[in-house]
C-alpha cells in the first residue's frame, strides 16, 4: 500500500494486519453512527407522538364540549389533556369523555367516541407534522 503504514503483528499464533483493524475500526464506527441514528429517530418519533397525543386530546375536548354544550371549551379540553396523564394509554382519555357524556345525558356511543379519537389523532398528527 503507497502512502499507508502496515504492520504485522503476531499474537498467540496469529496474525493480525493493522489494516484489517483500521477497517474494523470504521466498520464498529459506521454501527456506532447507526445507533446513534436510530436512538434519534426513536427520541424524535417518541416526541411526535407524544405532541400528537396532547392535540388530539386539546381536540377531542374542544368537540365534547360543544357535544355537551359546555360553556368553556377550552377549560374542557384542558381537563381531557390532564386525563391523559393518570395512566398509560386512550383508556383514561375515553373514560373521561364517557363519565361527562353519561353525566350530561349525551348519546354518543363508545364507538363514535373511539372513532373521533383515531380521526382526530390523524388530524392532530398533520397538524404537528406541517408545523
Amino acid at each position: 500500500m503507497k502512502g499507508v503504514e502496515a504492520y504485522i503483528i503476531k499474537y498467540e499464533g496469529r496474525e493480525f494486519d493493522s489494516t484489517q483493524t483500521k477497517m474494523k475500526d470504521k466498520k464498529m464506527a459506521s454501527l456506532e453512527d447507526r445507533g446513534e441514528g436510530f436512538e434519534k429517530k426513536f427520541a424524535h418519533d417518541a416526541e411526535l407522538q407524544f405532541k400528537s397525543e396532547a392535540r388530539r386530546n386539546k381536540l377531542l375536548g374542544e368537540w365534547a364540549a360543544a357535544e355537551m354544550g359546555h360553556a368553556d371549551a377550552a377549560a374542557y379540553a384542558k381537563e381531557v389533556i390532564a386525563a391523559d396523564f393518570e395512566e398509560a394509554g386512550d383508556e383514561d382519555v375515553f373514560r373521561k369523555i364517557r363519565g361527562d357524556f353519561d353525566a350530561k345525558n349525551v348519546t354518543i356511543s363508545d364507538d363514535d367516541i373511539r372513532s373521533k379519537m383515531r380521526e382526530l389523532l390523524a388530524i392532530a398528527v398533520e397538524q404537528i407534522q406541517s408545523a
